[in-house]
């Protein structure tokens, strides 16, 4: 058994889901593979909650804050060293920030982010979990996938989830989102080939392949605001 069919014997996924993303375009916005149990289970479920706590970031989403293609990503991990720098007695990073990748959210403002290592190799990539980018963390040795067959089976206990979480029968509730915010969905994705070649003329030094960093984005921004 798969563990997409597992979970989705657990959580039983929509009738109807919205259309699979492009996924080599979203790949290349990102400038990195991506995890195919990522890329099947956004295929399955479409954009939604499980248990109504846990938000999974989805390509293009009409709001930034769950938008994998957007900003977020790149911010959180800017911030995570910042917030850890300003405690009173910084704590100990179990993985550095540049290898984590956020890709969800849960109702309390915990972060899920794939360590992304090693990073040519995305199927082998882990999960990590962190309390609003403080202390502690999470460090789940599987898939995405996996993590959530292990949390919604009551297999692997979370220390910042709610104990109450699996009180109800685990369920999957779709977003209305897209819906409500048109204006926003009609966005386009800028391809990073854009923005490579505008920073390459401009004097960045940024490799072919790999995340394009968050002050690059800003600056290109800036020069192309439309």
């Amino acid at each position: 058994m798969t563990s997409l069919t597992a979970l989705t014997g657990l959580c039983p996924p929509p009738a109807v889901v919205p259309p699979a993303p492009d996924w080599p375009q979203v790949e290349d916005t990102l400038g990195t593979d991506l995890p195919q149990d990522y890329k099947d289970l956004i295929t399955t479920y479409g954009p939604g909650q499980f248990c109504g706590f846990i938000t999974l970031y989805q390509p293009h989403a009409p709001s930034e804050w769950a938008d994998l293609t957007g900003p977020m990503p790149a911010r959180l991990r800017g911030q995570i060293e910042e917030v850890r720098q300003a405690a009173r007695n910084p704590w100990q990073l179990p993985h550095s920030p540049e290898n984590l990748l956020a890709m969800g959210v849960t109702g309390n403002g915990d972060y899920l982010f794939w360590v992304t290592q090693p990073a040519d190799t995305p199927n082998e990539w882990t999960v990590a979990v962190n309390e609003a980018l403080r202390a502690p963390w999470f460090t789940y040795k599987g898939s995405l996938t996996e993590f959530l067959v292990s949390v919604l089976s009551g297999t692997a206990s979370v220390p910042m989830f709610p104990k109450d979480l699996l009180d109800r029968t685990p369920a999957f509730t779709p977003s209305t989102l897209e819906s409500s915010t048109p204006v926003a969905a009609a966005r386009t994705p800028v391809s990073t080939r854009a923005i490579r070649d505008w920073a390459n003329a401009n004097g960045y030094d940024l490799p072919e392949r790999g995340r394009i960093p968050i002050e690059i984005i800003e600056a290109w921004k800036q020069e192309n605001p439309s």
